[in-house]
């Protein structure tokens, strides 16, 4: 996708127009992008206290990085979630909580996401006349949010709890799974702040991609980036591209034309968004190199 993206842009105008001061925001945008990540960690220590497996910040902070530095480098996001979760059972010992802790804390990306966009949208209907744009930003949303509530019905079922009692294999992990969804089911004022804090991390992820705008002279109004950025962070997830290399850009062409901003300058702002997110990963590469020195110390 991002090849015949590029067969069809003039280079030269993926640049920042001339005139704009885009270093500054490009330096605001890697600072709340950093803040981001942040954020996206104190969510998952959420999640780890509400499944009774509480972790300190410092080393989650240095295991979120070390993912995100190699989900950089792999199709969507599984290898960084598969790295955070060998890295924290090597920390805890737990390796089916530490790994129902991870596909908790995602899922509720999954609560967020398509709520920002669809009261975004809600909130400001004019979004809703612009053709194949709000089409994607209604369908994706609602597709998203439909998949959740079959994935969580499923996995929440006492059923399906009582078939994986005891089980060993994979099924302990999709046993620790449904646990952990008991547990938040029961335990609401936890739920509710996990989701307050994913709340806070995706808007914070918004507010970096509107300031990444501002870094390339694209003028579009908040109202629109905060229901468009959701679907592309929901595109740029599916299994078919390297790091949503391709679908971030294209999903971005869609949603930007109707607003007047060209096949270029969207493209552009994918491809600032990746690189903003390359440059944060960086700070994982030592801690991805290093490894959990902890726990090989006291193996």
């Amino acid at each position: 996708m991002l090849a015949f993206l590029l067969t069809r842009l003039h280079l030269a105008s993926l640049l920042p127009d001339k005139g704009t001061d885009a270093v500054p925001w490009l330096l605001a945008g890697l600072a709340v992008w950093f803040v981001a990540i942040v954020l996206a960690t104190v969510r998952w220590q959420r999640v780890l206290s509400a499944i009774d497996l509480p972790s300190r910040l410092s080393p989650l902070l240095s295991h979120s990085l070390a993912g995100l530095f190699v989900a950089n480098f792999l199709p969507t996001t599984v290898g960084g979630d598969v790295l955070r979760v060998v890295r924290l059972s090597a920390d805890n010992g737990e390796r089916p909580r530490s790994f129902a802790s991870v596909v908790l804390e995602r899922l509720t990306g999954f609560v967020v996401l398509p709520l920002i966009s669809l009261v975004a949208l809600a909130t400001h209907p004019s979004l809703l006349h612009l053709g194949n744009a709000s089409r994607l930003a209604l369908v994706l949303p609602l597709v998203s949010l439909l998949a959740l509530v079959v994935i969580l019905a499923g996995v929440a079922s006492p059923w399906l709890g009582r078939r994986l009692e005891g089980k060993a294999s994979w099924r302990r992990f999709v046993n620790a799974v449904h646990l952990g969804l008991d547990r938040l089911r029961r335990h609401p004022a936890q739920a509710a702040g996990v989701l307050v804090i994913a709340l806070a991390y995706q808007l914070t992820v918004v507010l970096a991609a509107w300031l990444a705008t501002k870094a390339l002279g694209i003028h579009v109004s908040w109202a629109a980036v905060l229901a468009f950025v959701p679907v592309v962070a929901i595109a740029q997830v599916l299994p078919v591209s390297v790091s949503g290399l391709g679908l971030r850009e294209g999903a971005l062409v869609i949603l930007l034309q109707p607003l007047g901003v060209g096949k270029e300058k969207a493209v552009a702002l994918g491809l600032l968004l990746y690189g903003m997110n390359l440059a944060v990963s960086l700070l994982g590469a030592p801690a991805f190199a290093v490894g959990p020195r902890d726990a090989r110390a006291m193996a």
